[in-house]
């Protein structure tokens, strides 16, 4: 009797996981893949995609018909859609259809909850917020308010914050004032790359404020055209253009409450050693709604892999196996153009020129046609 996969995602980890079970071939799988939009969304370089005429649309959007084309038409269905609700109990999703607003309800054997998780602000596009066309909106919308801004303050000096303002830096930093706001008396959260990164940056002219915590951000009452950027302090300041990088908030609103961490702020999915989500046996996840031991690209691949091997393994009645992680915890940082800091395991860290080799020269843009050929998986 044929099976059903349902993955909802079509980003990093769900694309990957389709590739995977697509691949095997088997006539008695059908995979369903479940996302809001139609494109394939590389948001890796959407740091230097703000910076006008770097990357053009087509080069970080890839439609994703044309990665599951290449598989038997009876073997996968693509949903642009949105899940709403999750029943493990009776094995079935409801997804709510972009096209007509209107809901199915869809049966499975094994589900993959691959949803990823989105930026607290919807007017930056380091995460695809909703459609396609809205993602490339929301990408022009900020790229001309770069263009145009002389003031430009970044929030957050995580890993985005510090490749957003490197980029601004590199490009803007002599004629723009750049300011990355930073929460603590370090970026990076103090990591052994702190120090680097914060020289890097200085090179490039950013001004790094710290002991910053944004409070809120506002239209400012006389020119609705800038913003005012209030600190935990009452310090407000002025700006042309303000860029958050602080915080994800996991997809996962959809699946019952019992399946999630407590943490209100931060709820993501519980899974065990095999990636199946704790109190089922049939339901994986992997990526950002996941976040352990935290969020990352390599962390993403490493679970989707595993994810996809366990699926296979269980269709075939066999026990599933303890994901891998990478082998060691790896960081690299862009840093402008030419220039990046890095370290594995908080302890080594790496040179700059090969952070850039390995990452700020293409931002990983190489990468893409394995997600379409399916040779990632």
């Amino acid at each position: 009797m044929a099976k059903t996969v349902v993955i909802l995602g079509g980003s990093l980890g769900g694309l990957h996981v389709a590739h995977a079970l697509l691949k095997k071939g088997d006539k008695d799988l059908k995979v369903v893949l479940v996302t809001k939009n139609t494109h394939f969304y590389w948001n890796l370089a959407a740091v230097r995609a703000i910076i006008p005429g770097q990357i053009k649309d087509e080069d970080i959007f890839k439609p994703l018909e044309s990665a599951l084309s290449r598989y038997p038409a009876e073997s996968w269905e693509l949903v642009i859609g949105t899940a709403s609700a999750a029943n493990f109990d009776n094995n079935t999703v409801e997804v709510v259809i972009s096209a007509d607003n209107s809901s199915r309800t869809f049966s499975y054997d094994h589900l993959v909850l691959a949803t990823g998780a989105r930026c607290p602000s919807s007017t930056v596009p380091w995460k695809a917020m909703g459609s396609y066309d809205e993602a490339i909106d929301n990408l022009h919308t900020t790229t001309a308010r770069v263009k145009d801004a002389q003031s430009i303050v970044v929030a957050g000096a995580g890993s985005t914050g510090i490749e957003v303002a490197g980029e601004l830096g590199y490009e803007y930093g002599k004629t723009k004032n750049i300011t990355l706001l930073c929460s603590g008396d370090q970026v990076l959260g103090g990591t052994s790359a702190a120090s680097a990164a914060a020289n890097e940056l200085k090179k490039l002219n950013v001004n790094i404020k710290y002991g910053a915590f944004v409070k809120e951000s506002r239209p400012n009452a006389t020119d609705k055209n800038k913003t005012d950027v209030v600190l935990a302090d009452g310090e407000v300041i002025l700006t042309d253009v303000y860029l958050p990088t602080t915080g994800l908030i996991p997809n996962t609103e959809y699946i019952p409450a019992r399946y999630l961490s407590a943490d209100p702020n931060y709820r993501t999915v519980l899974v065990n050693d095999f990636l199946q989500v704790e109190g089922t046996k049939n339901v994986w996840a992997c990526g950002d709604v996941v976040s352990k031991p935290r969020a990352g690209f390599f962390i993403t691949q490493k679970q989707a892999a595993s994810v996809a091997r366990n699926v296979q393994a269980a269709l075939a009645g066999q026990e599933p196996a303890v994901a891998k992680g990478p082998p060691v915890d790896i960081f690299a940082c862009s840093v402008g153009r030419d220039r990046g800091v890095g370290r594995i395991n908080d302890k080594i860290k790496l040179p700059s020129l090969m952070v850039w080799l390995a990452k700020g020269r293409t931002l990983a843009l190489q990468m893409i046609p394995g997600y379409i050929d399916g040779s990632v998986a």
